[in-house]
């Protein structure tokens, strides 16, 4: 079985997020999206708040899960059993940060491989920050995020 760690504070998850998820799907037969806590940020949204966000969007669906972790994301893997690591990219920035972290997490996990998908260009301006930032000045991100997610019921 193929299982992969989509990785990612999640704050809050977004239409480019589910489109990662979706389109990782179709690789691989099992998906676990880890929130990764650091209690040195604080956020919008509370972890608990983004996993409940994150379960309410896929309860019911059989092949992906949500779990929280307070570790090294590699460390996680191996912990869960994930061989892959799924990243989503948008632009060249994240490529950069991407491959640096592909580097280093093959030199400490050479077991795992990182696969990377491209946000599609519909999406590729929509980030979390931008969608907390619309929030923070009383604007109505629903645009920005997936179908049937209220983010007043998540804050």
């Amino acid at each position: 079985m193929k299982k992969a760690l989509f990785p990612g504070s999640f704050d809050p998850f977004t239409l480019g997020h589910q489109a990662i998820v979706e389109d990782g799907l179709k690789i691989f037969d099992r998906i676990v999206i880890g929130i990764g806590a650091n209690s040195e940020k604080s956020g919008l949204l509370t972890v608990a708040n983004r996993r409940r966000l994150i379960e309410d969007l896929y309860g019911g669906h059989d092949r992906v899960e949500v779990a929280v972790y307070e570790e090294l994301t590699g460390e996680f893997c191996r912990r869960i059993g994930a061989q892959f690591l799924l990243r989503g990219m948008r632009n060249t920035v994240d490529y950069e940060y991407e491959r640096n972290m592909m580097i280093v997490n093959q030199q400490l996990f050479p077991e795992i491989t990182t696969v990377l998908l491209f946000t599609p260009p519909r999406y590729v301006a929509v980030s979390s920050s931008i969608i907390r930032e619309i929030i923070q000045f009383g604007g109505d991100p629903r645009e920005l995020m997936p179908d049937n997610i209220d983010i007043k019921n998540y804050l």
